[in-house]
């Protein structure tokens, strides 16, 4: 084998090494940072507040407010866990009117 093959071969290696290792290099940063932001990402839901628990003014059940049934009666809002509580507290406020 000629010494220009021989130096054309070592270079073609050279870069190809070259061009592995910084695709390597960039892939371990990639995933680095992916869980870096997994990790804030997590600690910032743990010191925040997602919802907020109501409690259903007939059988007191605590339920979040966004899943809750909202009825606004008389100028208040109330929230109940179920469409059956709802009727319920309506039927018994009809009652008292």
């Amino acid at each position: 084998m000629s010494p220009q093959r021989l130096v054309l071969l070592a270079l073609l290696f050279y870069i190809a090494w070259r061009l592995v290792k910084n695709l390597l290099r960039n892939k371990i940063k990639e995933k680095a940072r992916e869980l870096l932001q997994k990790e804030e990402a997590e600690q910032a839901g743990k010191t925040t507040v997602q919802d907020t628990l109501v409690e259903d003014p007939v059988c007191h059940t605590l339920i979040p407010q966004h899943q809750a049934i909202r009825l606004h009666h008389n100028g208040k809002m109330y929230y109940f866990c179920s469409d059956s509580c709802c009727r319920q507290f309506i039927g018994k406020s009809g009652e008292k009117e």
